[in-house]
């Protein structure tokens, strides 16, 4: 699953009402010095611990970003600064499961700030940054142009870096931004008393309006966010997998027709492991609809996993076992770059495991010592006996007709392992928008933390190079997520009514085949 779990856990984190330190802020200063030791320090556990650093990038591409965050350093003099600094060589490795975050104190106090937000969400429609509150005093849907004379072009584009997607993958940076922008130009360009805001409130006009409107609190900035106009499509965001199953909606299946039905899983933390009762329940529910599907003989199957941002195994792999009629594994290669743990002073060990520490870190060697046991040029593979390496059969009521997979640039880690599987199949039609996730691998499972020694920046990042169990399709570039066979965007007048226009083409597909 991608690191933030789901966005509303960081939300949360920043909104605690606790008294603000007066000691560690965004804006306290460091020693250039000590900046110097702790890109040092950065650079040493990424090369040692990181598998991931040179899955997208080479090695003179990797030593001309540290070249130019050594050479930033010397215009830099505040903790914020180090962290920009930090958080654009993650977001150049390409991993979504990279992250990085201020000290506790640092956020804390961001969270107390009683102005110089952004007064407004937006949200990508069309590939323009439309207002998505329908009580402000810029009309809902109008588009963004410039703010405080920036292009939002230009906006977006330095807010990239704050969160982290596979590969080259942008569109999945979108779902970051719809979210916390108001935070993340916060941490850009400072807080703003005001903003002048240029848009367009009617796209037939040609002609655009300026206003001027006060900057609000960060309290302000999460309610807004709870009044989104798009709420009913993005409301997943800020859902964990426990509300959705007591609301009924991690997983369901719905009847369109006679001969169409739709599979909904928008989640797979569904129980940690093949022994959990959540994964059996899940289990007999797929059993149960595809007998079902068989029985009624349904021919056509959406497959809705447009808001799954990741979760455990084997949840993803039973699910592609009924819709799939090939032998599959979870990953053709999988590997690590170290036998010892790299820099175990400095990993974050908030768990009370930790606390024993010479046992906890022998305990953790053997275990990755067993599941990577053969050395190859420095790195440490899988072999057939790892979990990760068994062949999955299709399940007897796998479905065998047509599958319409849909996706989204949210689709991330598991999710998108599922999604990359099923439209390697020929038998897959993939319609709506690129997944964050990769389509042939990824960096995930096990994920480590490390503080660095003056900042107290945290960097993540997970271990394991993974390569997926997929098809090469001449439609899918290396370092990309799930490309779409029909690419397909919500209008804007369907944002205005909240119609969902991926879900809607489909079902036009389907009946133009019929």
């Amino acid at each position: 699953m991608k690191y933030w779990a789901t966005l509303v856990v960081m939300l949360l984190c920043t909104s605690q009402a606790i008294e603000a330190s007066a000691q560690t802020t965004f804006y306290s200063s460091l020693e250039r010095g000590q900046m110097k030791e702790d890109l040092q320090l950065f650079y040493a556990i990424r090369e040692a611990a990181n598998s991931g650093v040179y899955k997208y990038r080479s090695q003179a591409e990797i030593d001309s970003v540290y070249q130019w965050a050594f050479d930033e350093i010397e215009r830099s003099s505040t903790l914020g600064d180090l962290y920009k600094i930090i958080l654009q060589i993650t977001d150049f490795e390409g991993s979504l499961h990279n992250n990085t975050e201020l000290p506790d104190k640092a956020r804390k106090n961001i969270s107390n700030e009683d102005s110089g937000y952004f007064p407004f969400a937006i949200k990508q429609i069309e590939d323009k940054w439309v207002c998505n509150n329908a009580d402000k005093e810029v009309p809902l849907g109008a588009e963004i142009l410039r703010i405080n004379d920036v292009p939002i072009s230009t906006i977006i584009r330095d807010l990239h870096k704050y969160y982290t997607t596979d590969g080259f993958n942008i569109t999945g940076k979108q779902v970051g931004t719809k979210v916390f922008f108001p935070l993340f130009f916060r941490y850009e360009y400072a807080p703003q008393d005001s903003f002048s805001i240029e848009y367009v409130a009617n796209p037939g006009s040609g002609s655009s309006e300026i206003k001027t409107l006060q900057s609000i609190s960060h309290r302000e900035f999460l309610r807004n966010l709870g009044k989104i106009h798009s709420m009913r499509f993005d409301k997943y965001l800020f859902l964990d997998a426990e509300e959705m199953a007591k609301s009924g909606e991690l997983y369901y299946t719905e009847a369109i027709n006679d001969s169409t039905a739709i599979l909904v899983v928008n989640d797979f933390a569904i129980g940690d492991n093949a022994k959990d009762k959540k994964h059996k329940a899940y289990v007999d529910f797929l059993d149960a609809t595809f007998r079902k599907f068989k029985e009624e003989n349904i021919q056509h199957l959406i497959v809705d996993v447009r808001h799954n941002g990741g979760g455990s195994n084997p949840n993803d792999l039973v699910t592609y076992a009924y819709l799939s009629n090939r032998a599959f594994q979870e990953n053709v290669e999988a590997w690590i770059s170290f036998r010892k743990i790299p820099y175990w002073k400095e990993i974050v060990k908030d768990d009370l495991f930790f606390l024993f520490r010479p046992f906890a870190k022998g305990f953790f060697q053997r275990a990755l010592k067993k599941d990577f046991p053969i050395e190859q040029n420095g790195k440490y593979y899988q072999n057939e006996n790892s979990d990760d390496q068994q062949i999955w059969e299709p399940n007897e009521n796998a479905f065998g007709g047509q599958i319409y997979l849909l996706v989204s640039p949210r689709i991330a880690s598991a999710g998108s392992l599922f999604a990359s599987m099923l439209a390697s199949d020929e038998s897959t039609i993939t319609i709506g928008e690129e997944s964050m996730g990769g389509y042939y691998g990824h960096n995930g499972h096990t994920s480590y933390t490390y503080e660095l020694e003056h900042s107290k920046i945290r960097t993540t990042f997970s271990i394991v190079n993974l390569n997926q169990d997929v098809e090469t399709r001449p439609n899918q570039p290396l370092g990309y997520g799930v490309m779409p066979d029909h690419r397909v965007v919500q209008s804007l007048d369907d944002f205005l009514e909240n119609r969902d226009t991926v879900l809607e083409y489909a079902k036009k597909l389907i009946a133009q085949e019929n």
